[in-house]
């Protein structure tokens, strides 16, 4: 390792501790300035491998506590990728999707870090109901930035796509690298409920926060989505390898 590492050689430090099990789920990760002080780096070089490791799905912030190892991967997104890659479709058997809605809205504080972008930045919406022989299994709002509408103007369009995440990858020219997923159980809105046929008082949905990013760095896409059931998790998996 150099004498003043940048943060991506920090970043690896401690990638290599979680991926051997020196740092288990739960673990704490030392604070930012005795990350400093270890590697005598900046408070930004340091900040900058900790945000590393979070997109990357390795590491979760944990309020009063610090900064913490996550939990286990899935390869649920990695299978659609694969699936796509194979047959052009990122749905399942008997799966549709129904564009609901397209249009510009004002980046909220769920989706603006996501995109690293500031909350009330104009960014590209579709939401979409998804459903598996005719029932409905759940709503999908996906956000894009200027530069993904820029080169797929498709998505501007309220018409499925396919795969608009793998159309807009292609169509910048780089592949799809990560996908860091995170996942909680929250109250239906009524809208949500009405979409999803869900009838009981107050029902308990999960919801999922998809950011994809690309080989350079970049988010191709911002994806909430809302279905019937309640979990909290949170992974991240490798899209490399997929062909995409």
């Amino acid at each position: 390792m150099p004498e003043t590492p940048g943060y991506a050689e920090i970043a690896a430090h401690y990638r290599r501790q979680i991926e051997s099990g020196e740092l288990r789920p739960g673990d704490t990760l030392p604070s930012l300035r005795q990350v400093c002080d270890k590697f005598g780096v900046a408070h930004t070089t340091a900040n900058r491998a900790f945000k590393r490791l979070k997109m990357e799905g390795l590491t979760l912030p944990r309020p009063g506590v610090g900064t913490v190892v996550a939990g286990v991967s899935s390869s649920n997104i990695g299978a659609r990728v694969a699936m796509h890659e194979a047959t052009g479709r990122a749905l399942g058997g008997g799966e549709t999707s129904h564009i609901l809605e397209v249009g510009t809205i004002g980046a909220d504080d769920l989706v603006a870090p996501r995109l690293d972008v500031t909350p009330g930045t104009p960014v590209h919406v579709r939401r979409r109901l998804v459903s598996r022989n005719g029932a409905p299994v759940h709503l999908s709002s996906s956000y894009y930035p200027a530069y993904v509408i820029a080169v797929t103007p498709e998505l501007s369009e309220p018409v499925s796509t396919g795969g608009s995440r793998e159309l807009a990858a292609e169509r910048l020219g780089t592949a799809q690298d990560q996908v860091l997923e995170e996942v909680t159980s929250r109250l239906a809105t009524e809208a949500e409920k009405t979409a999803l046929g869900l009838t009981a008082g107050d029902v308990v949905v999960t919801q999922v926060v998809r950011t994809v990013t690309l080989t350079d760095g970049r988010v191709v896409e911002v994806a909430v989505k809302v279905a019937g059931g309640s979990t909290i998790l949170r992974w991240s998996t490798s899209l490399n390898g997929t062909g995409n």
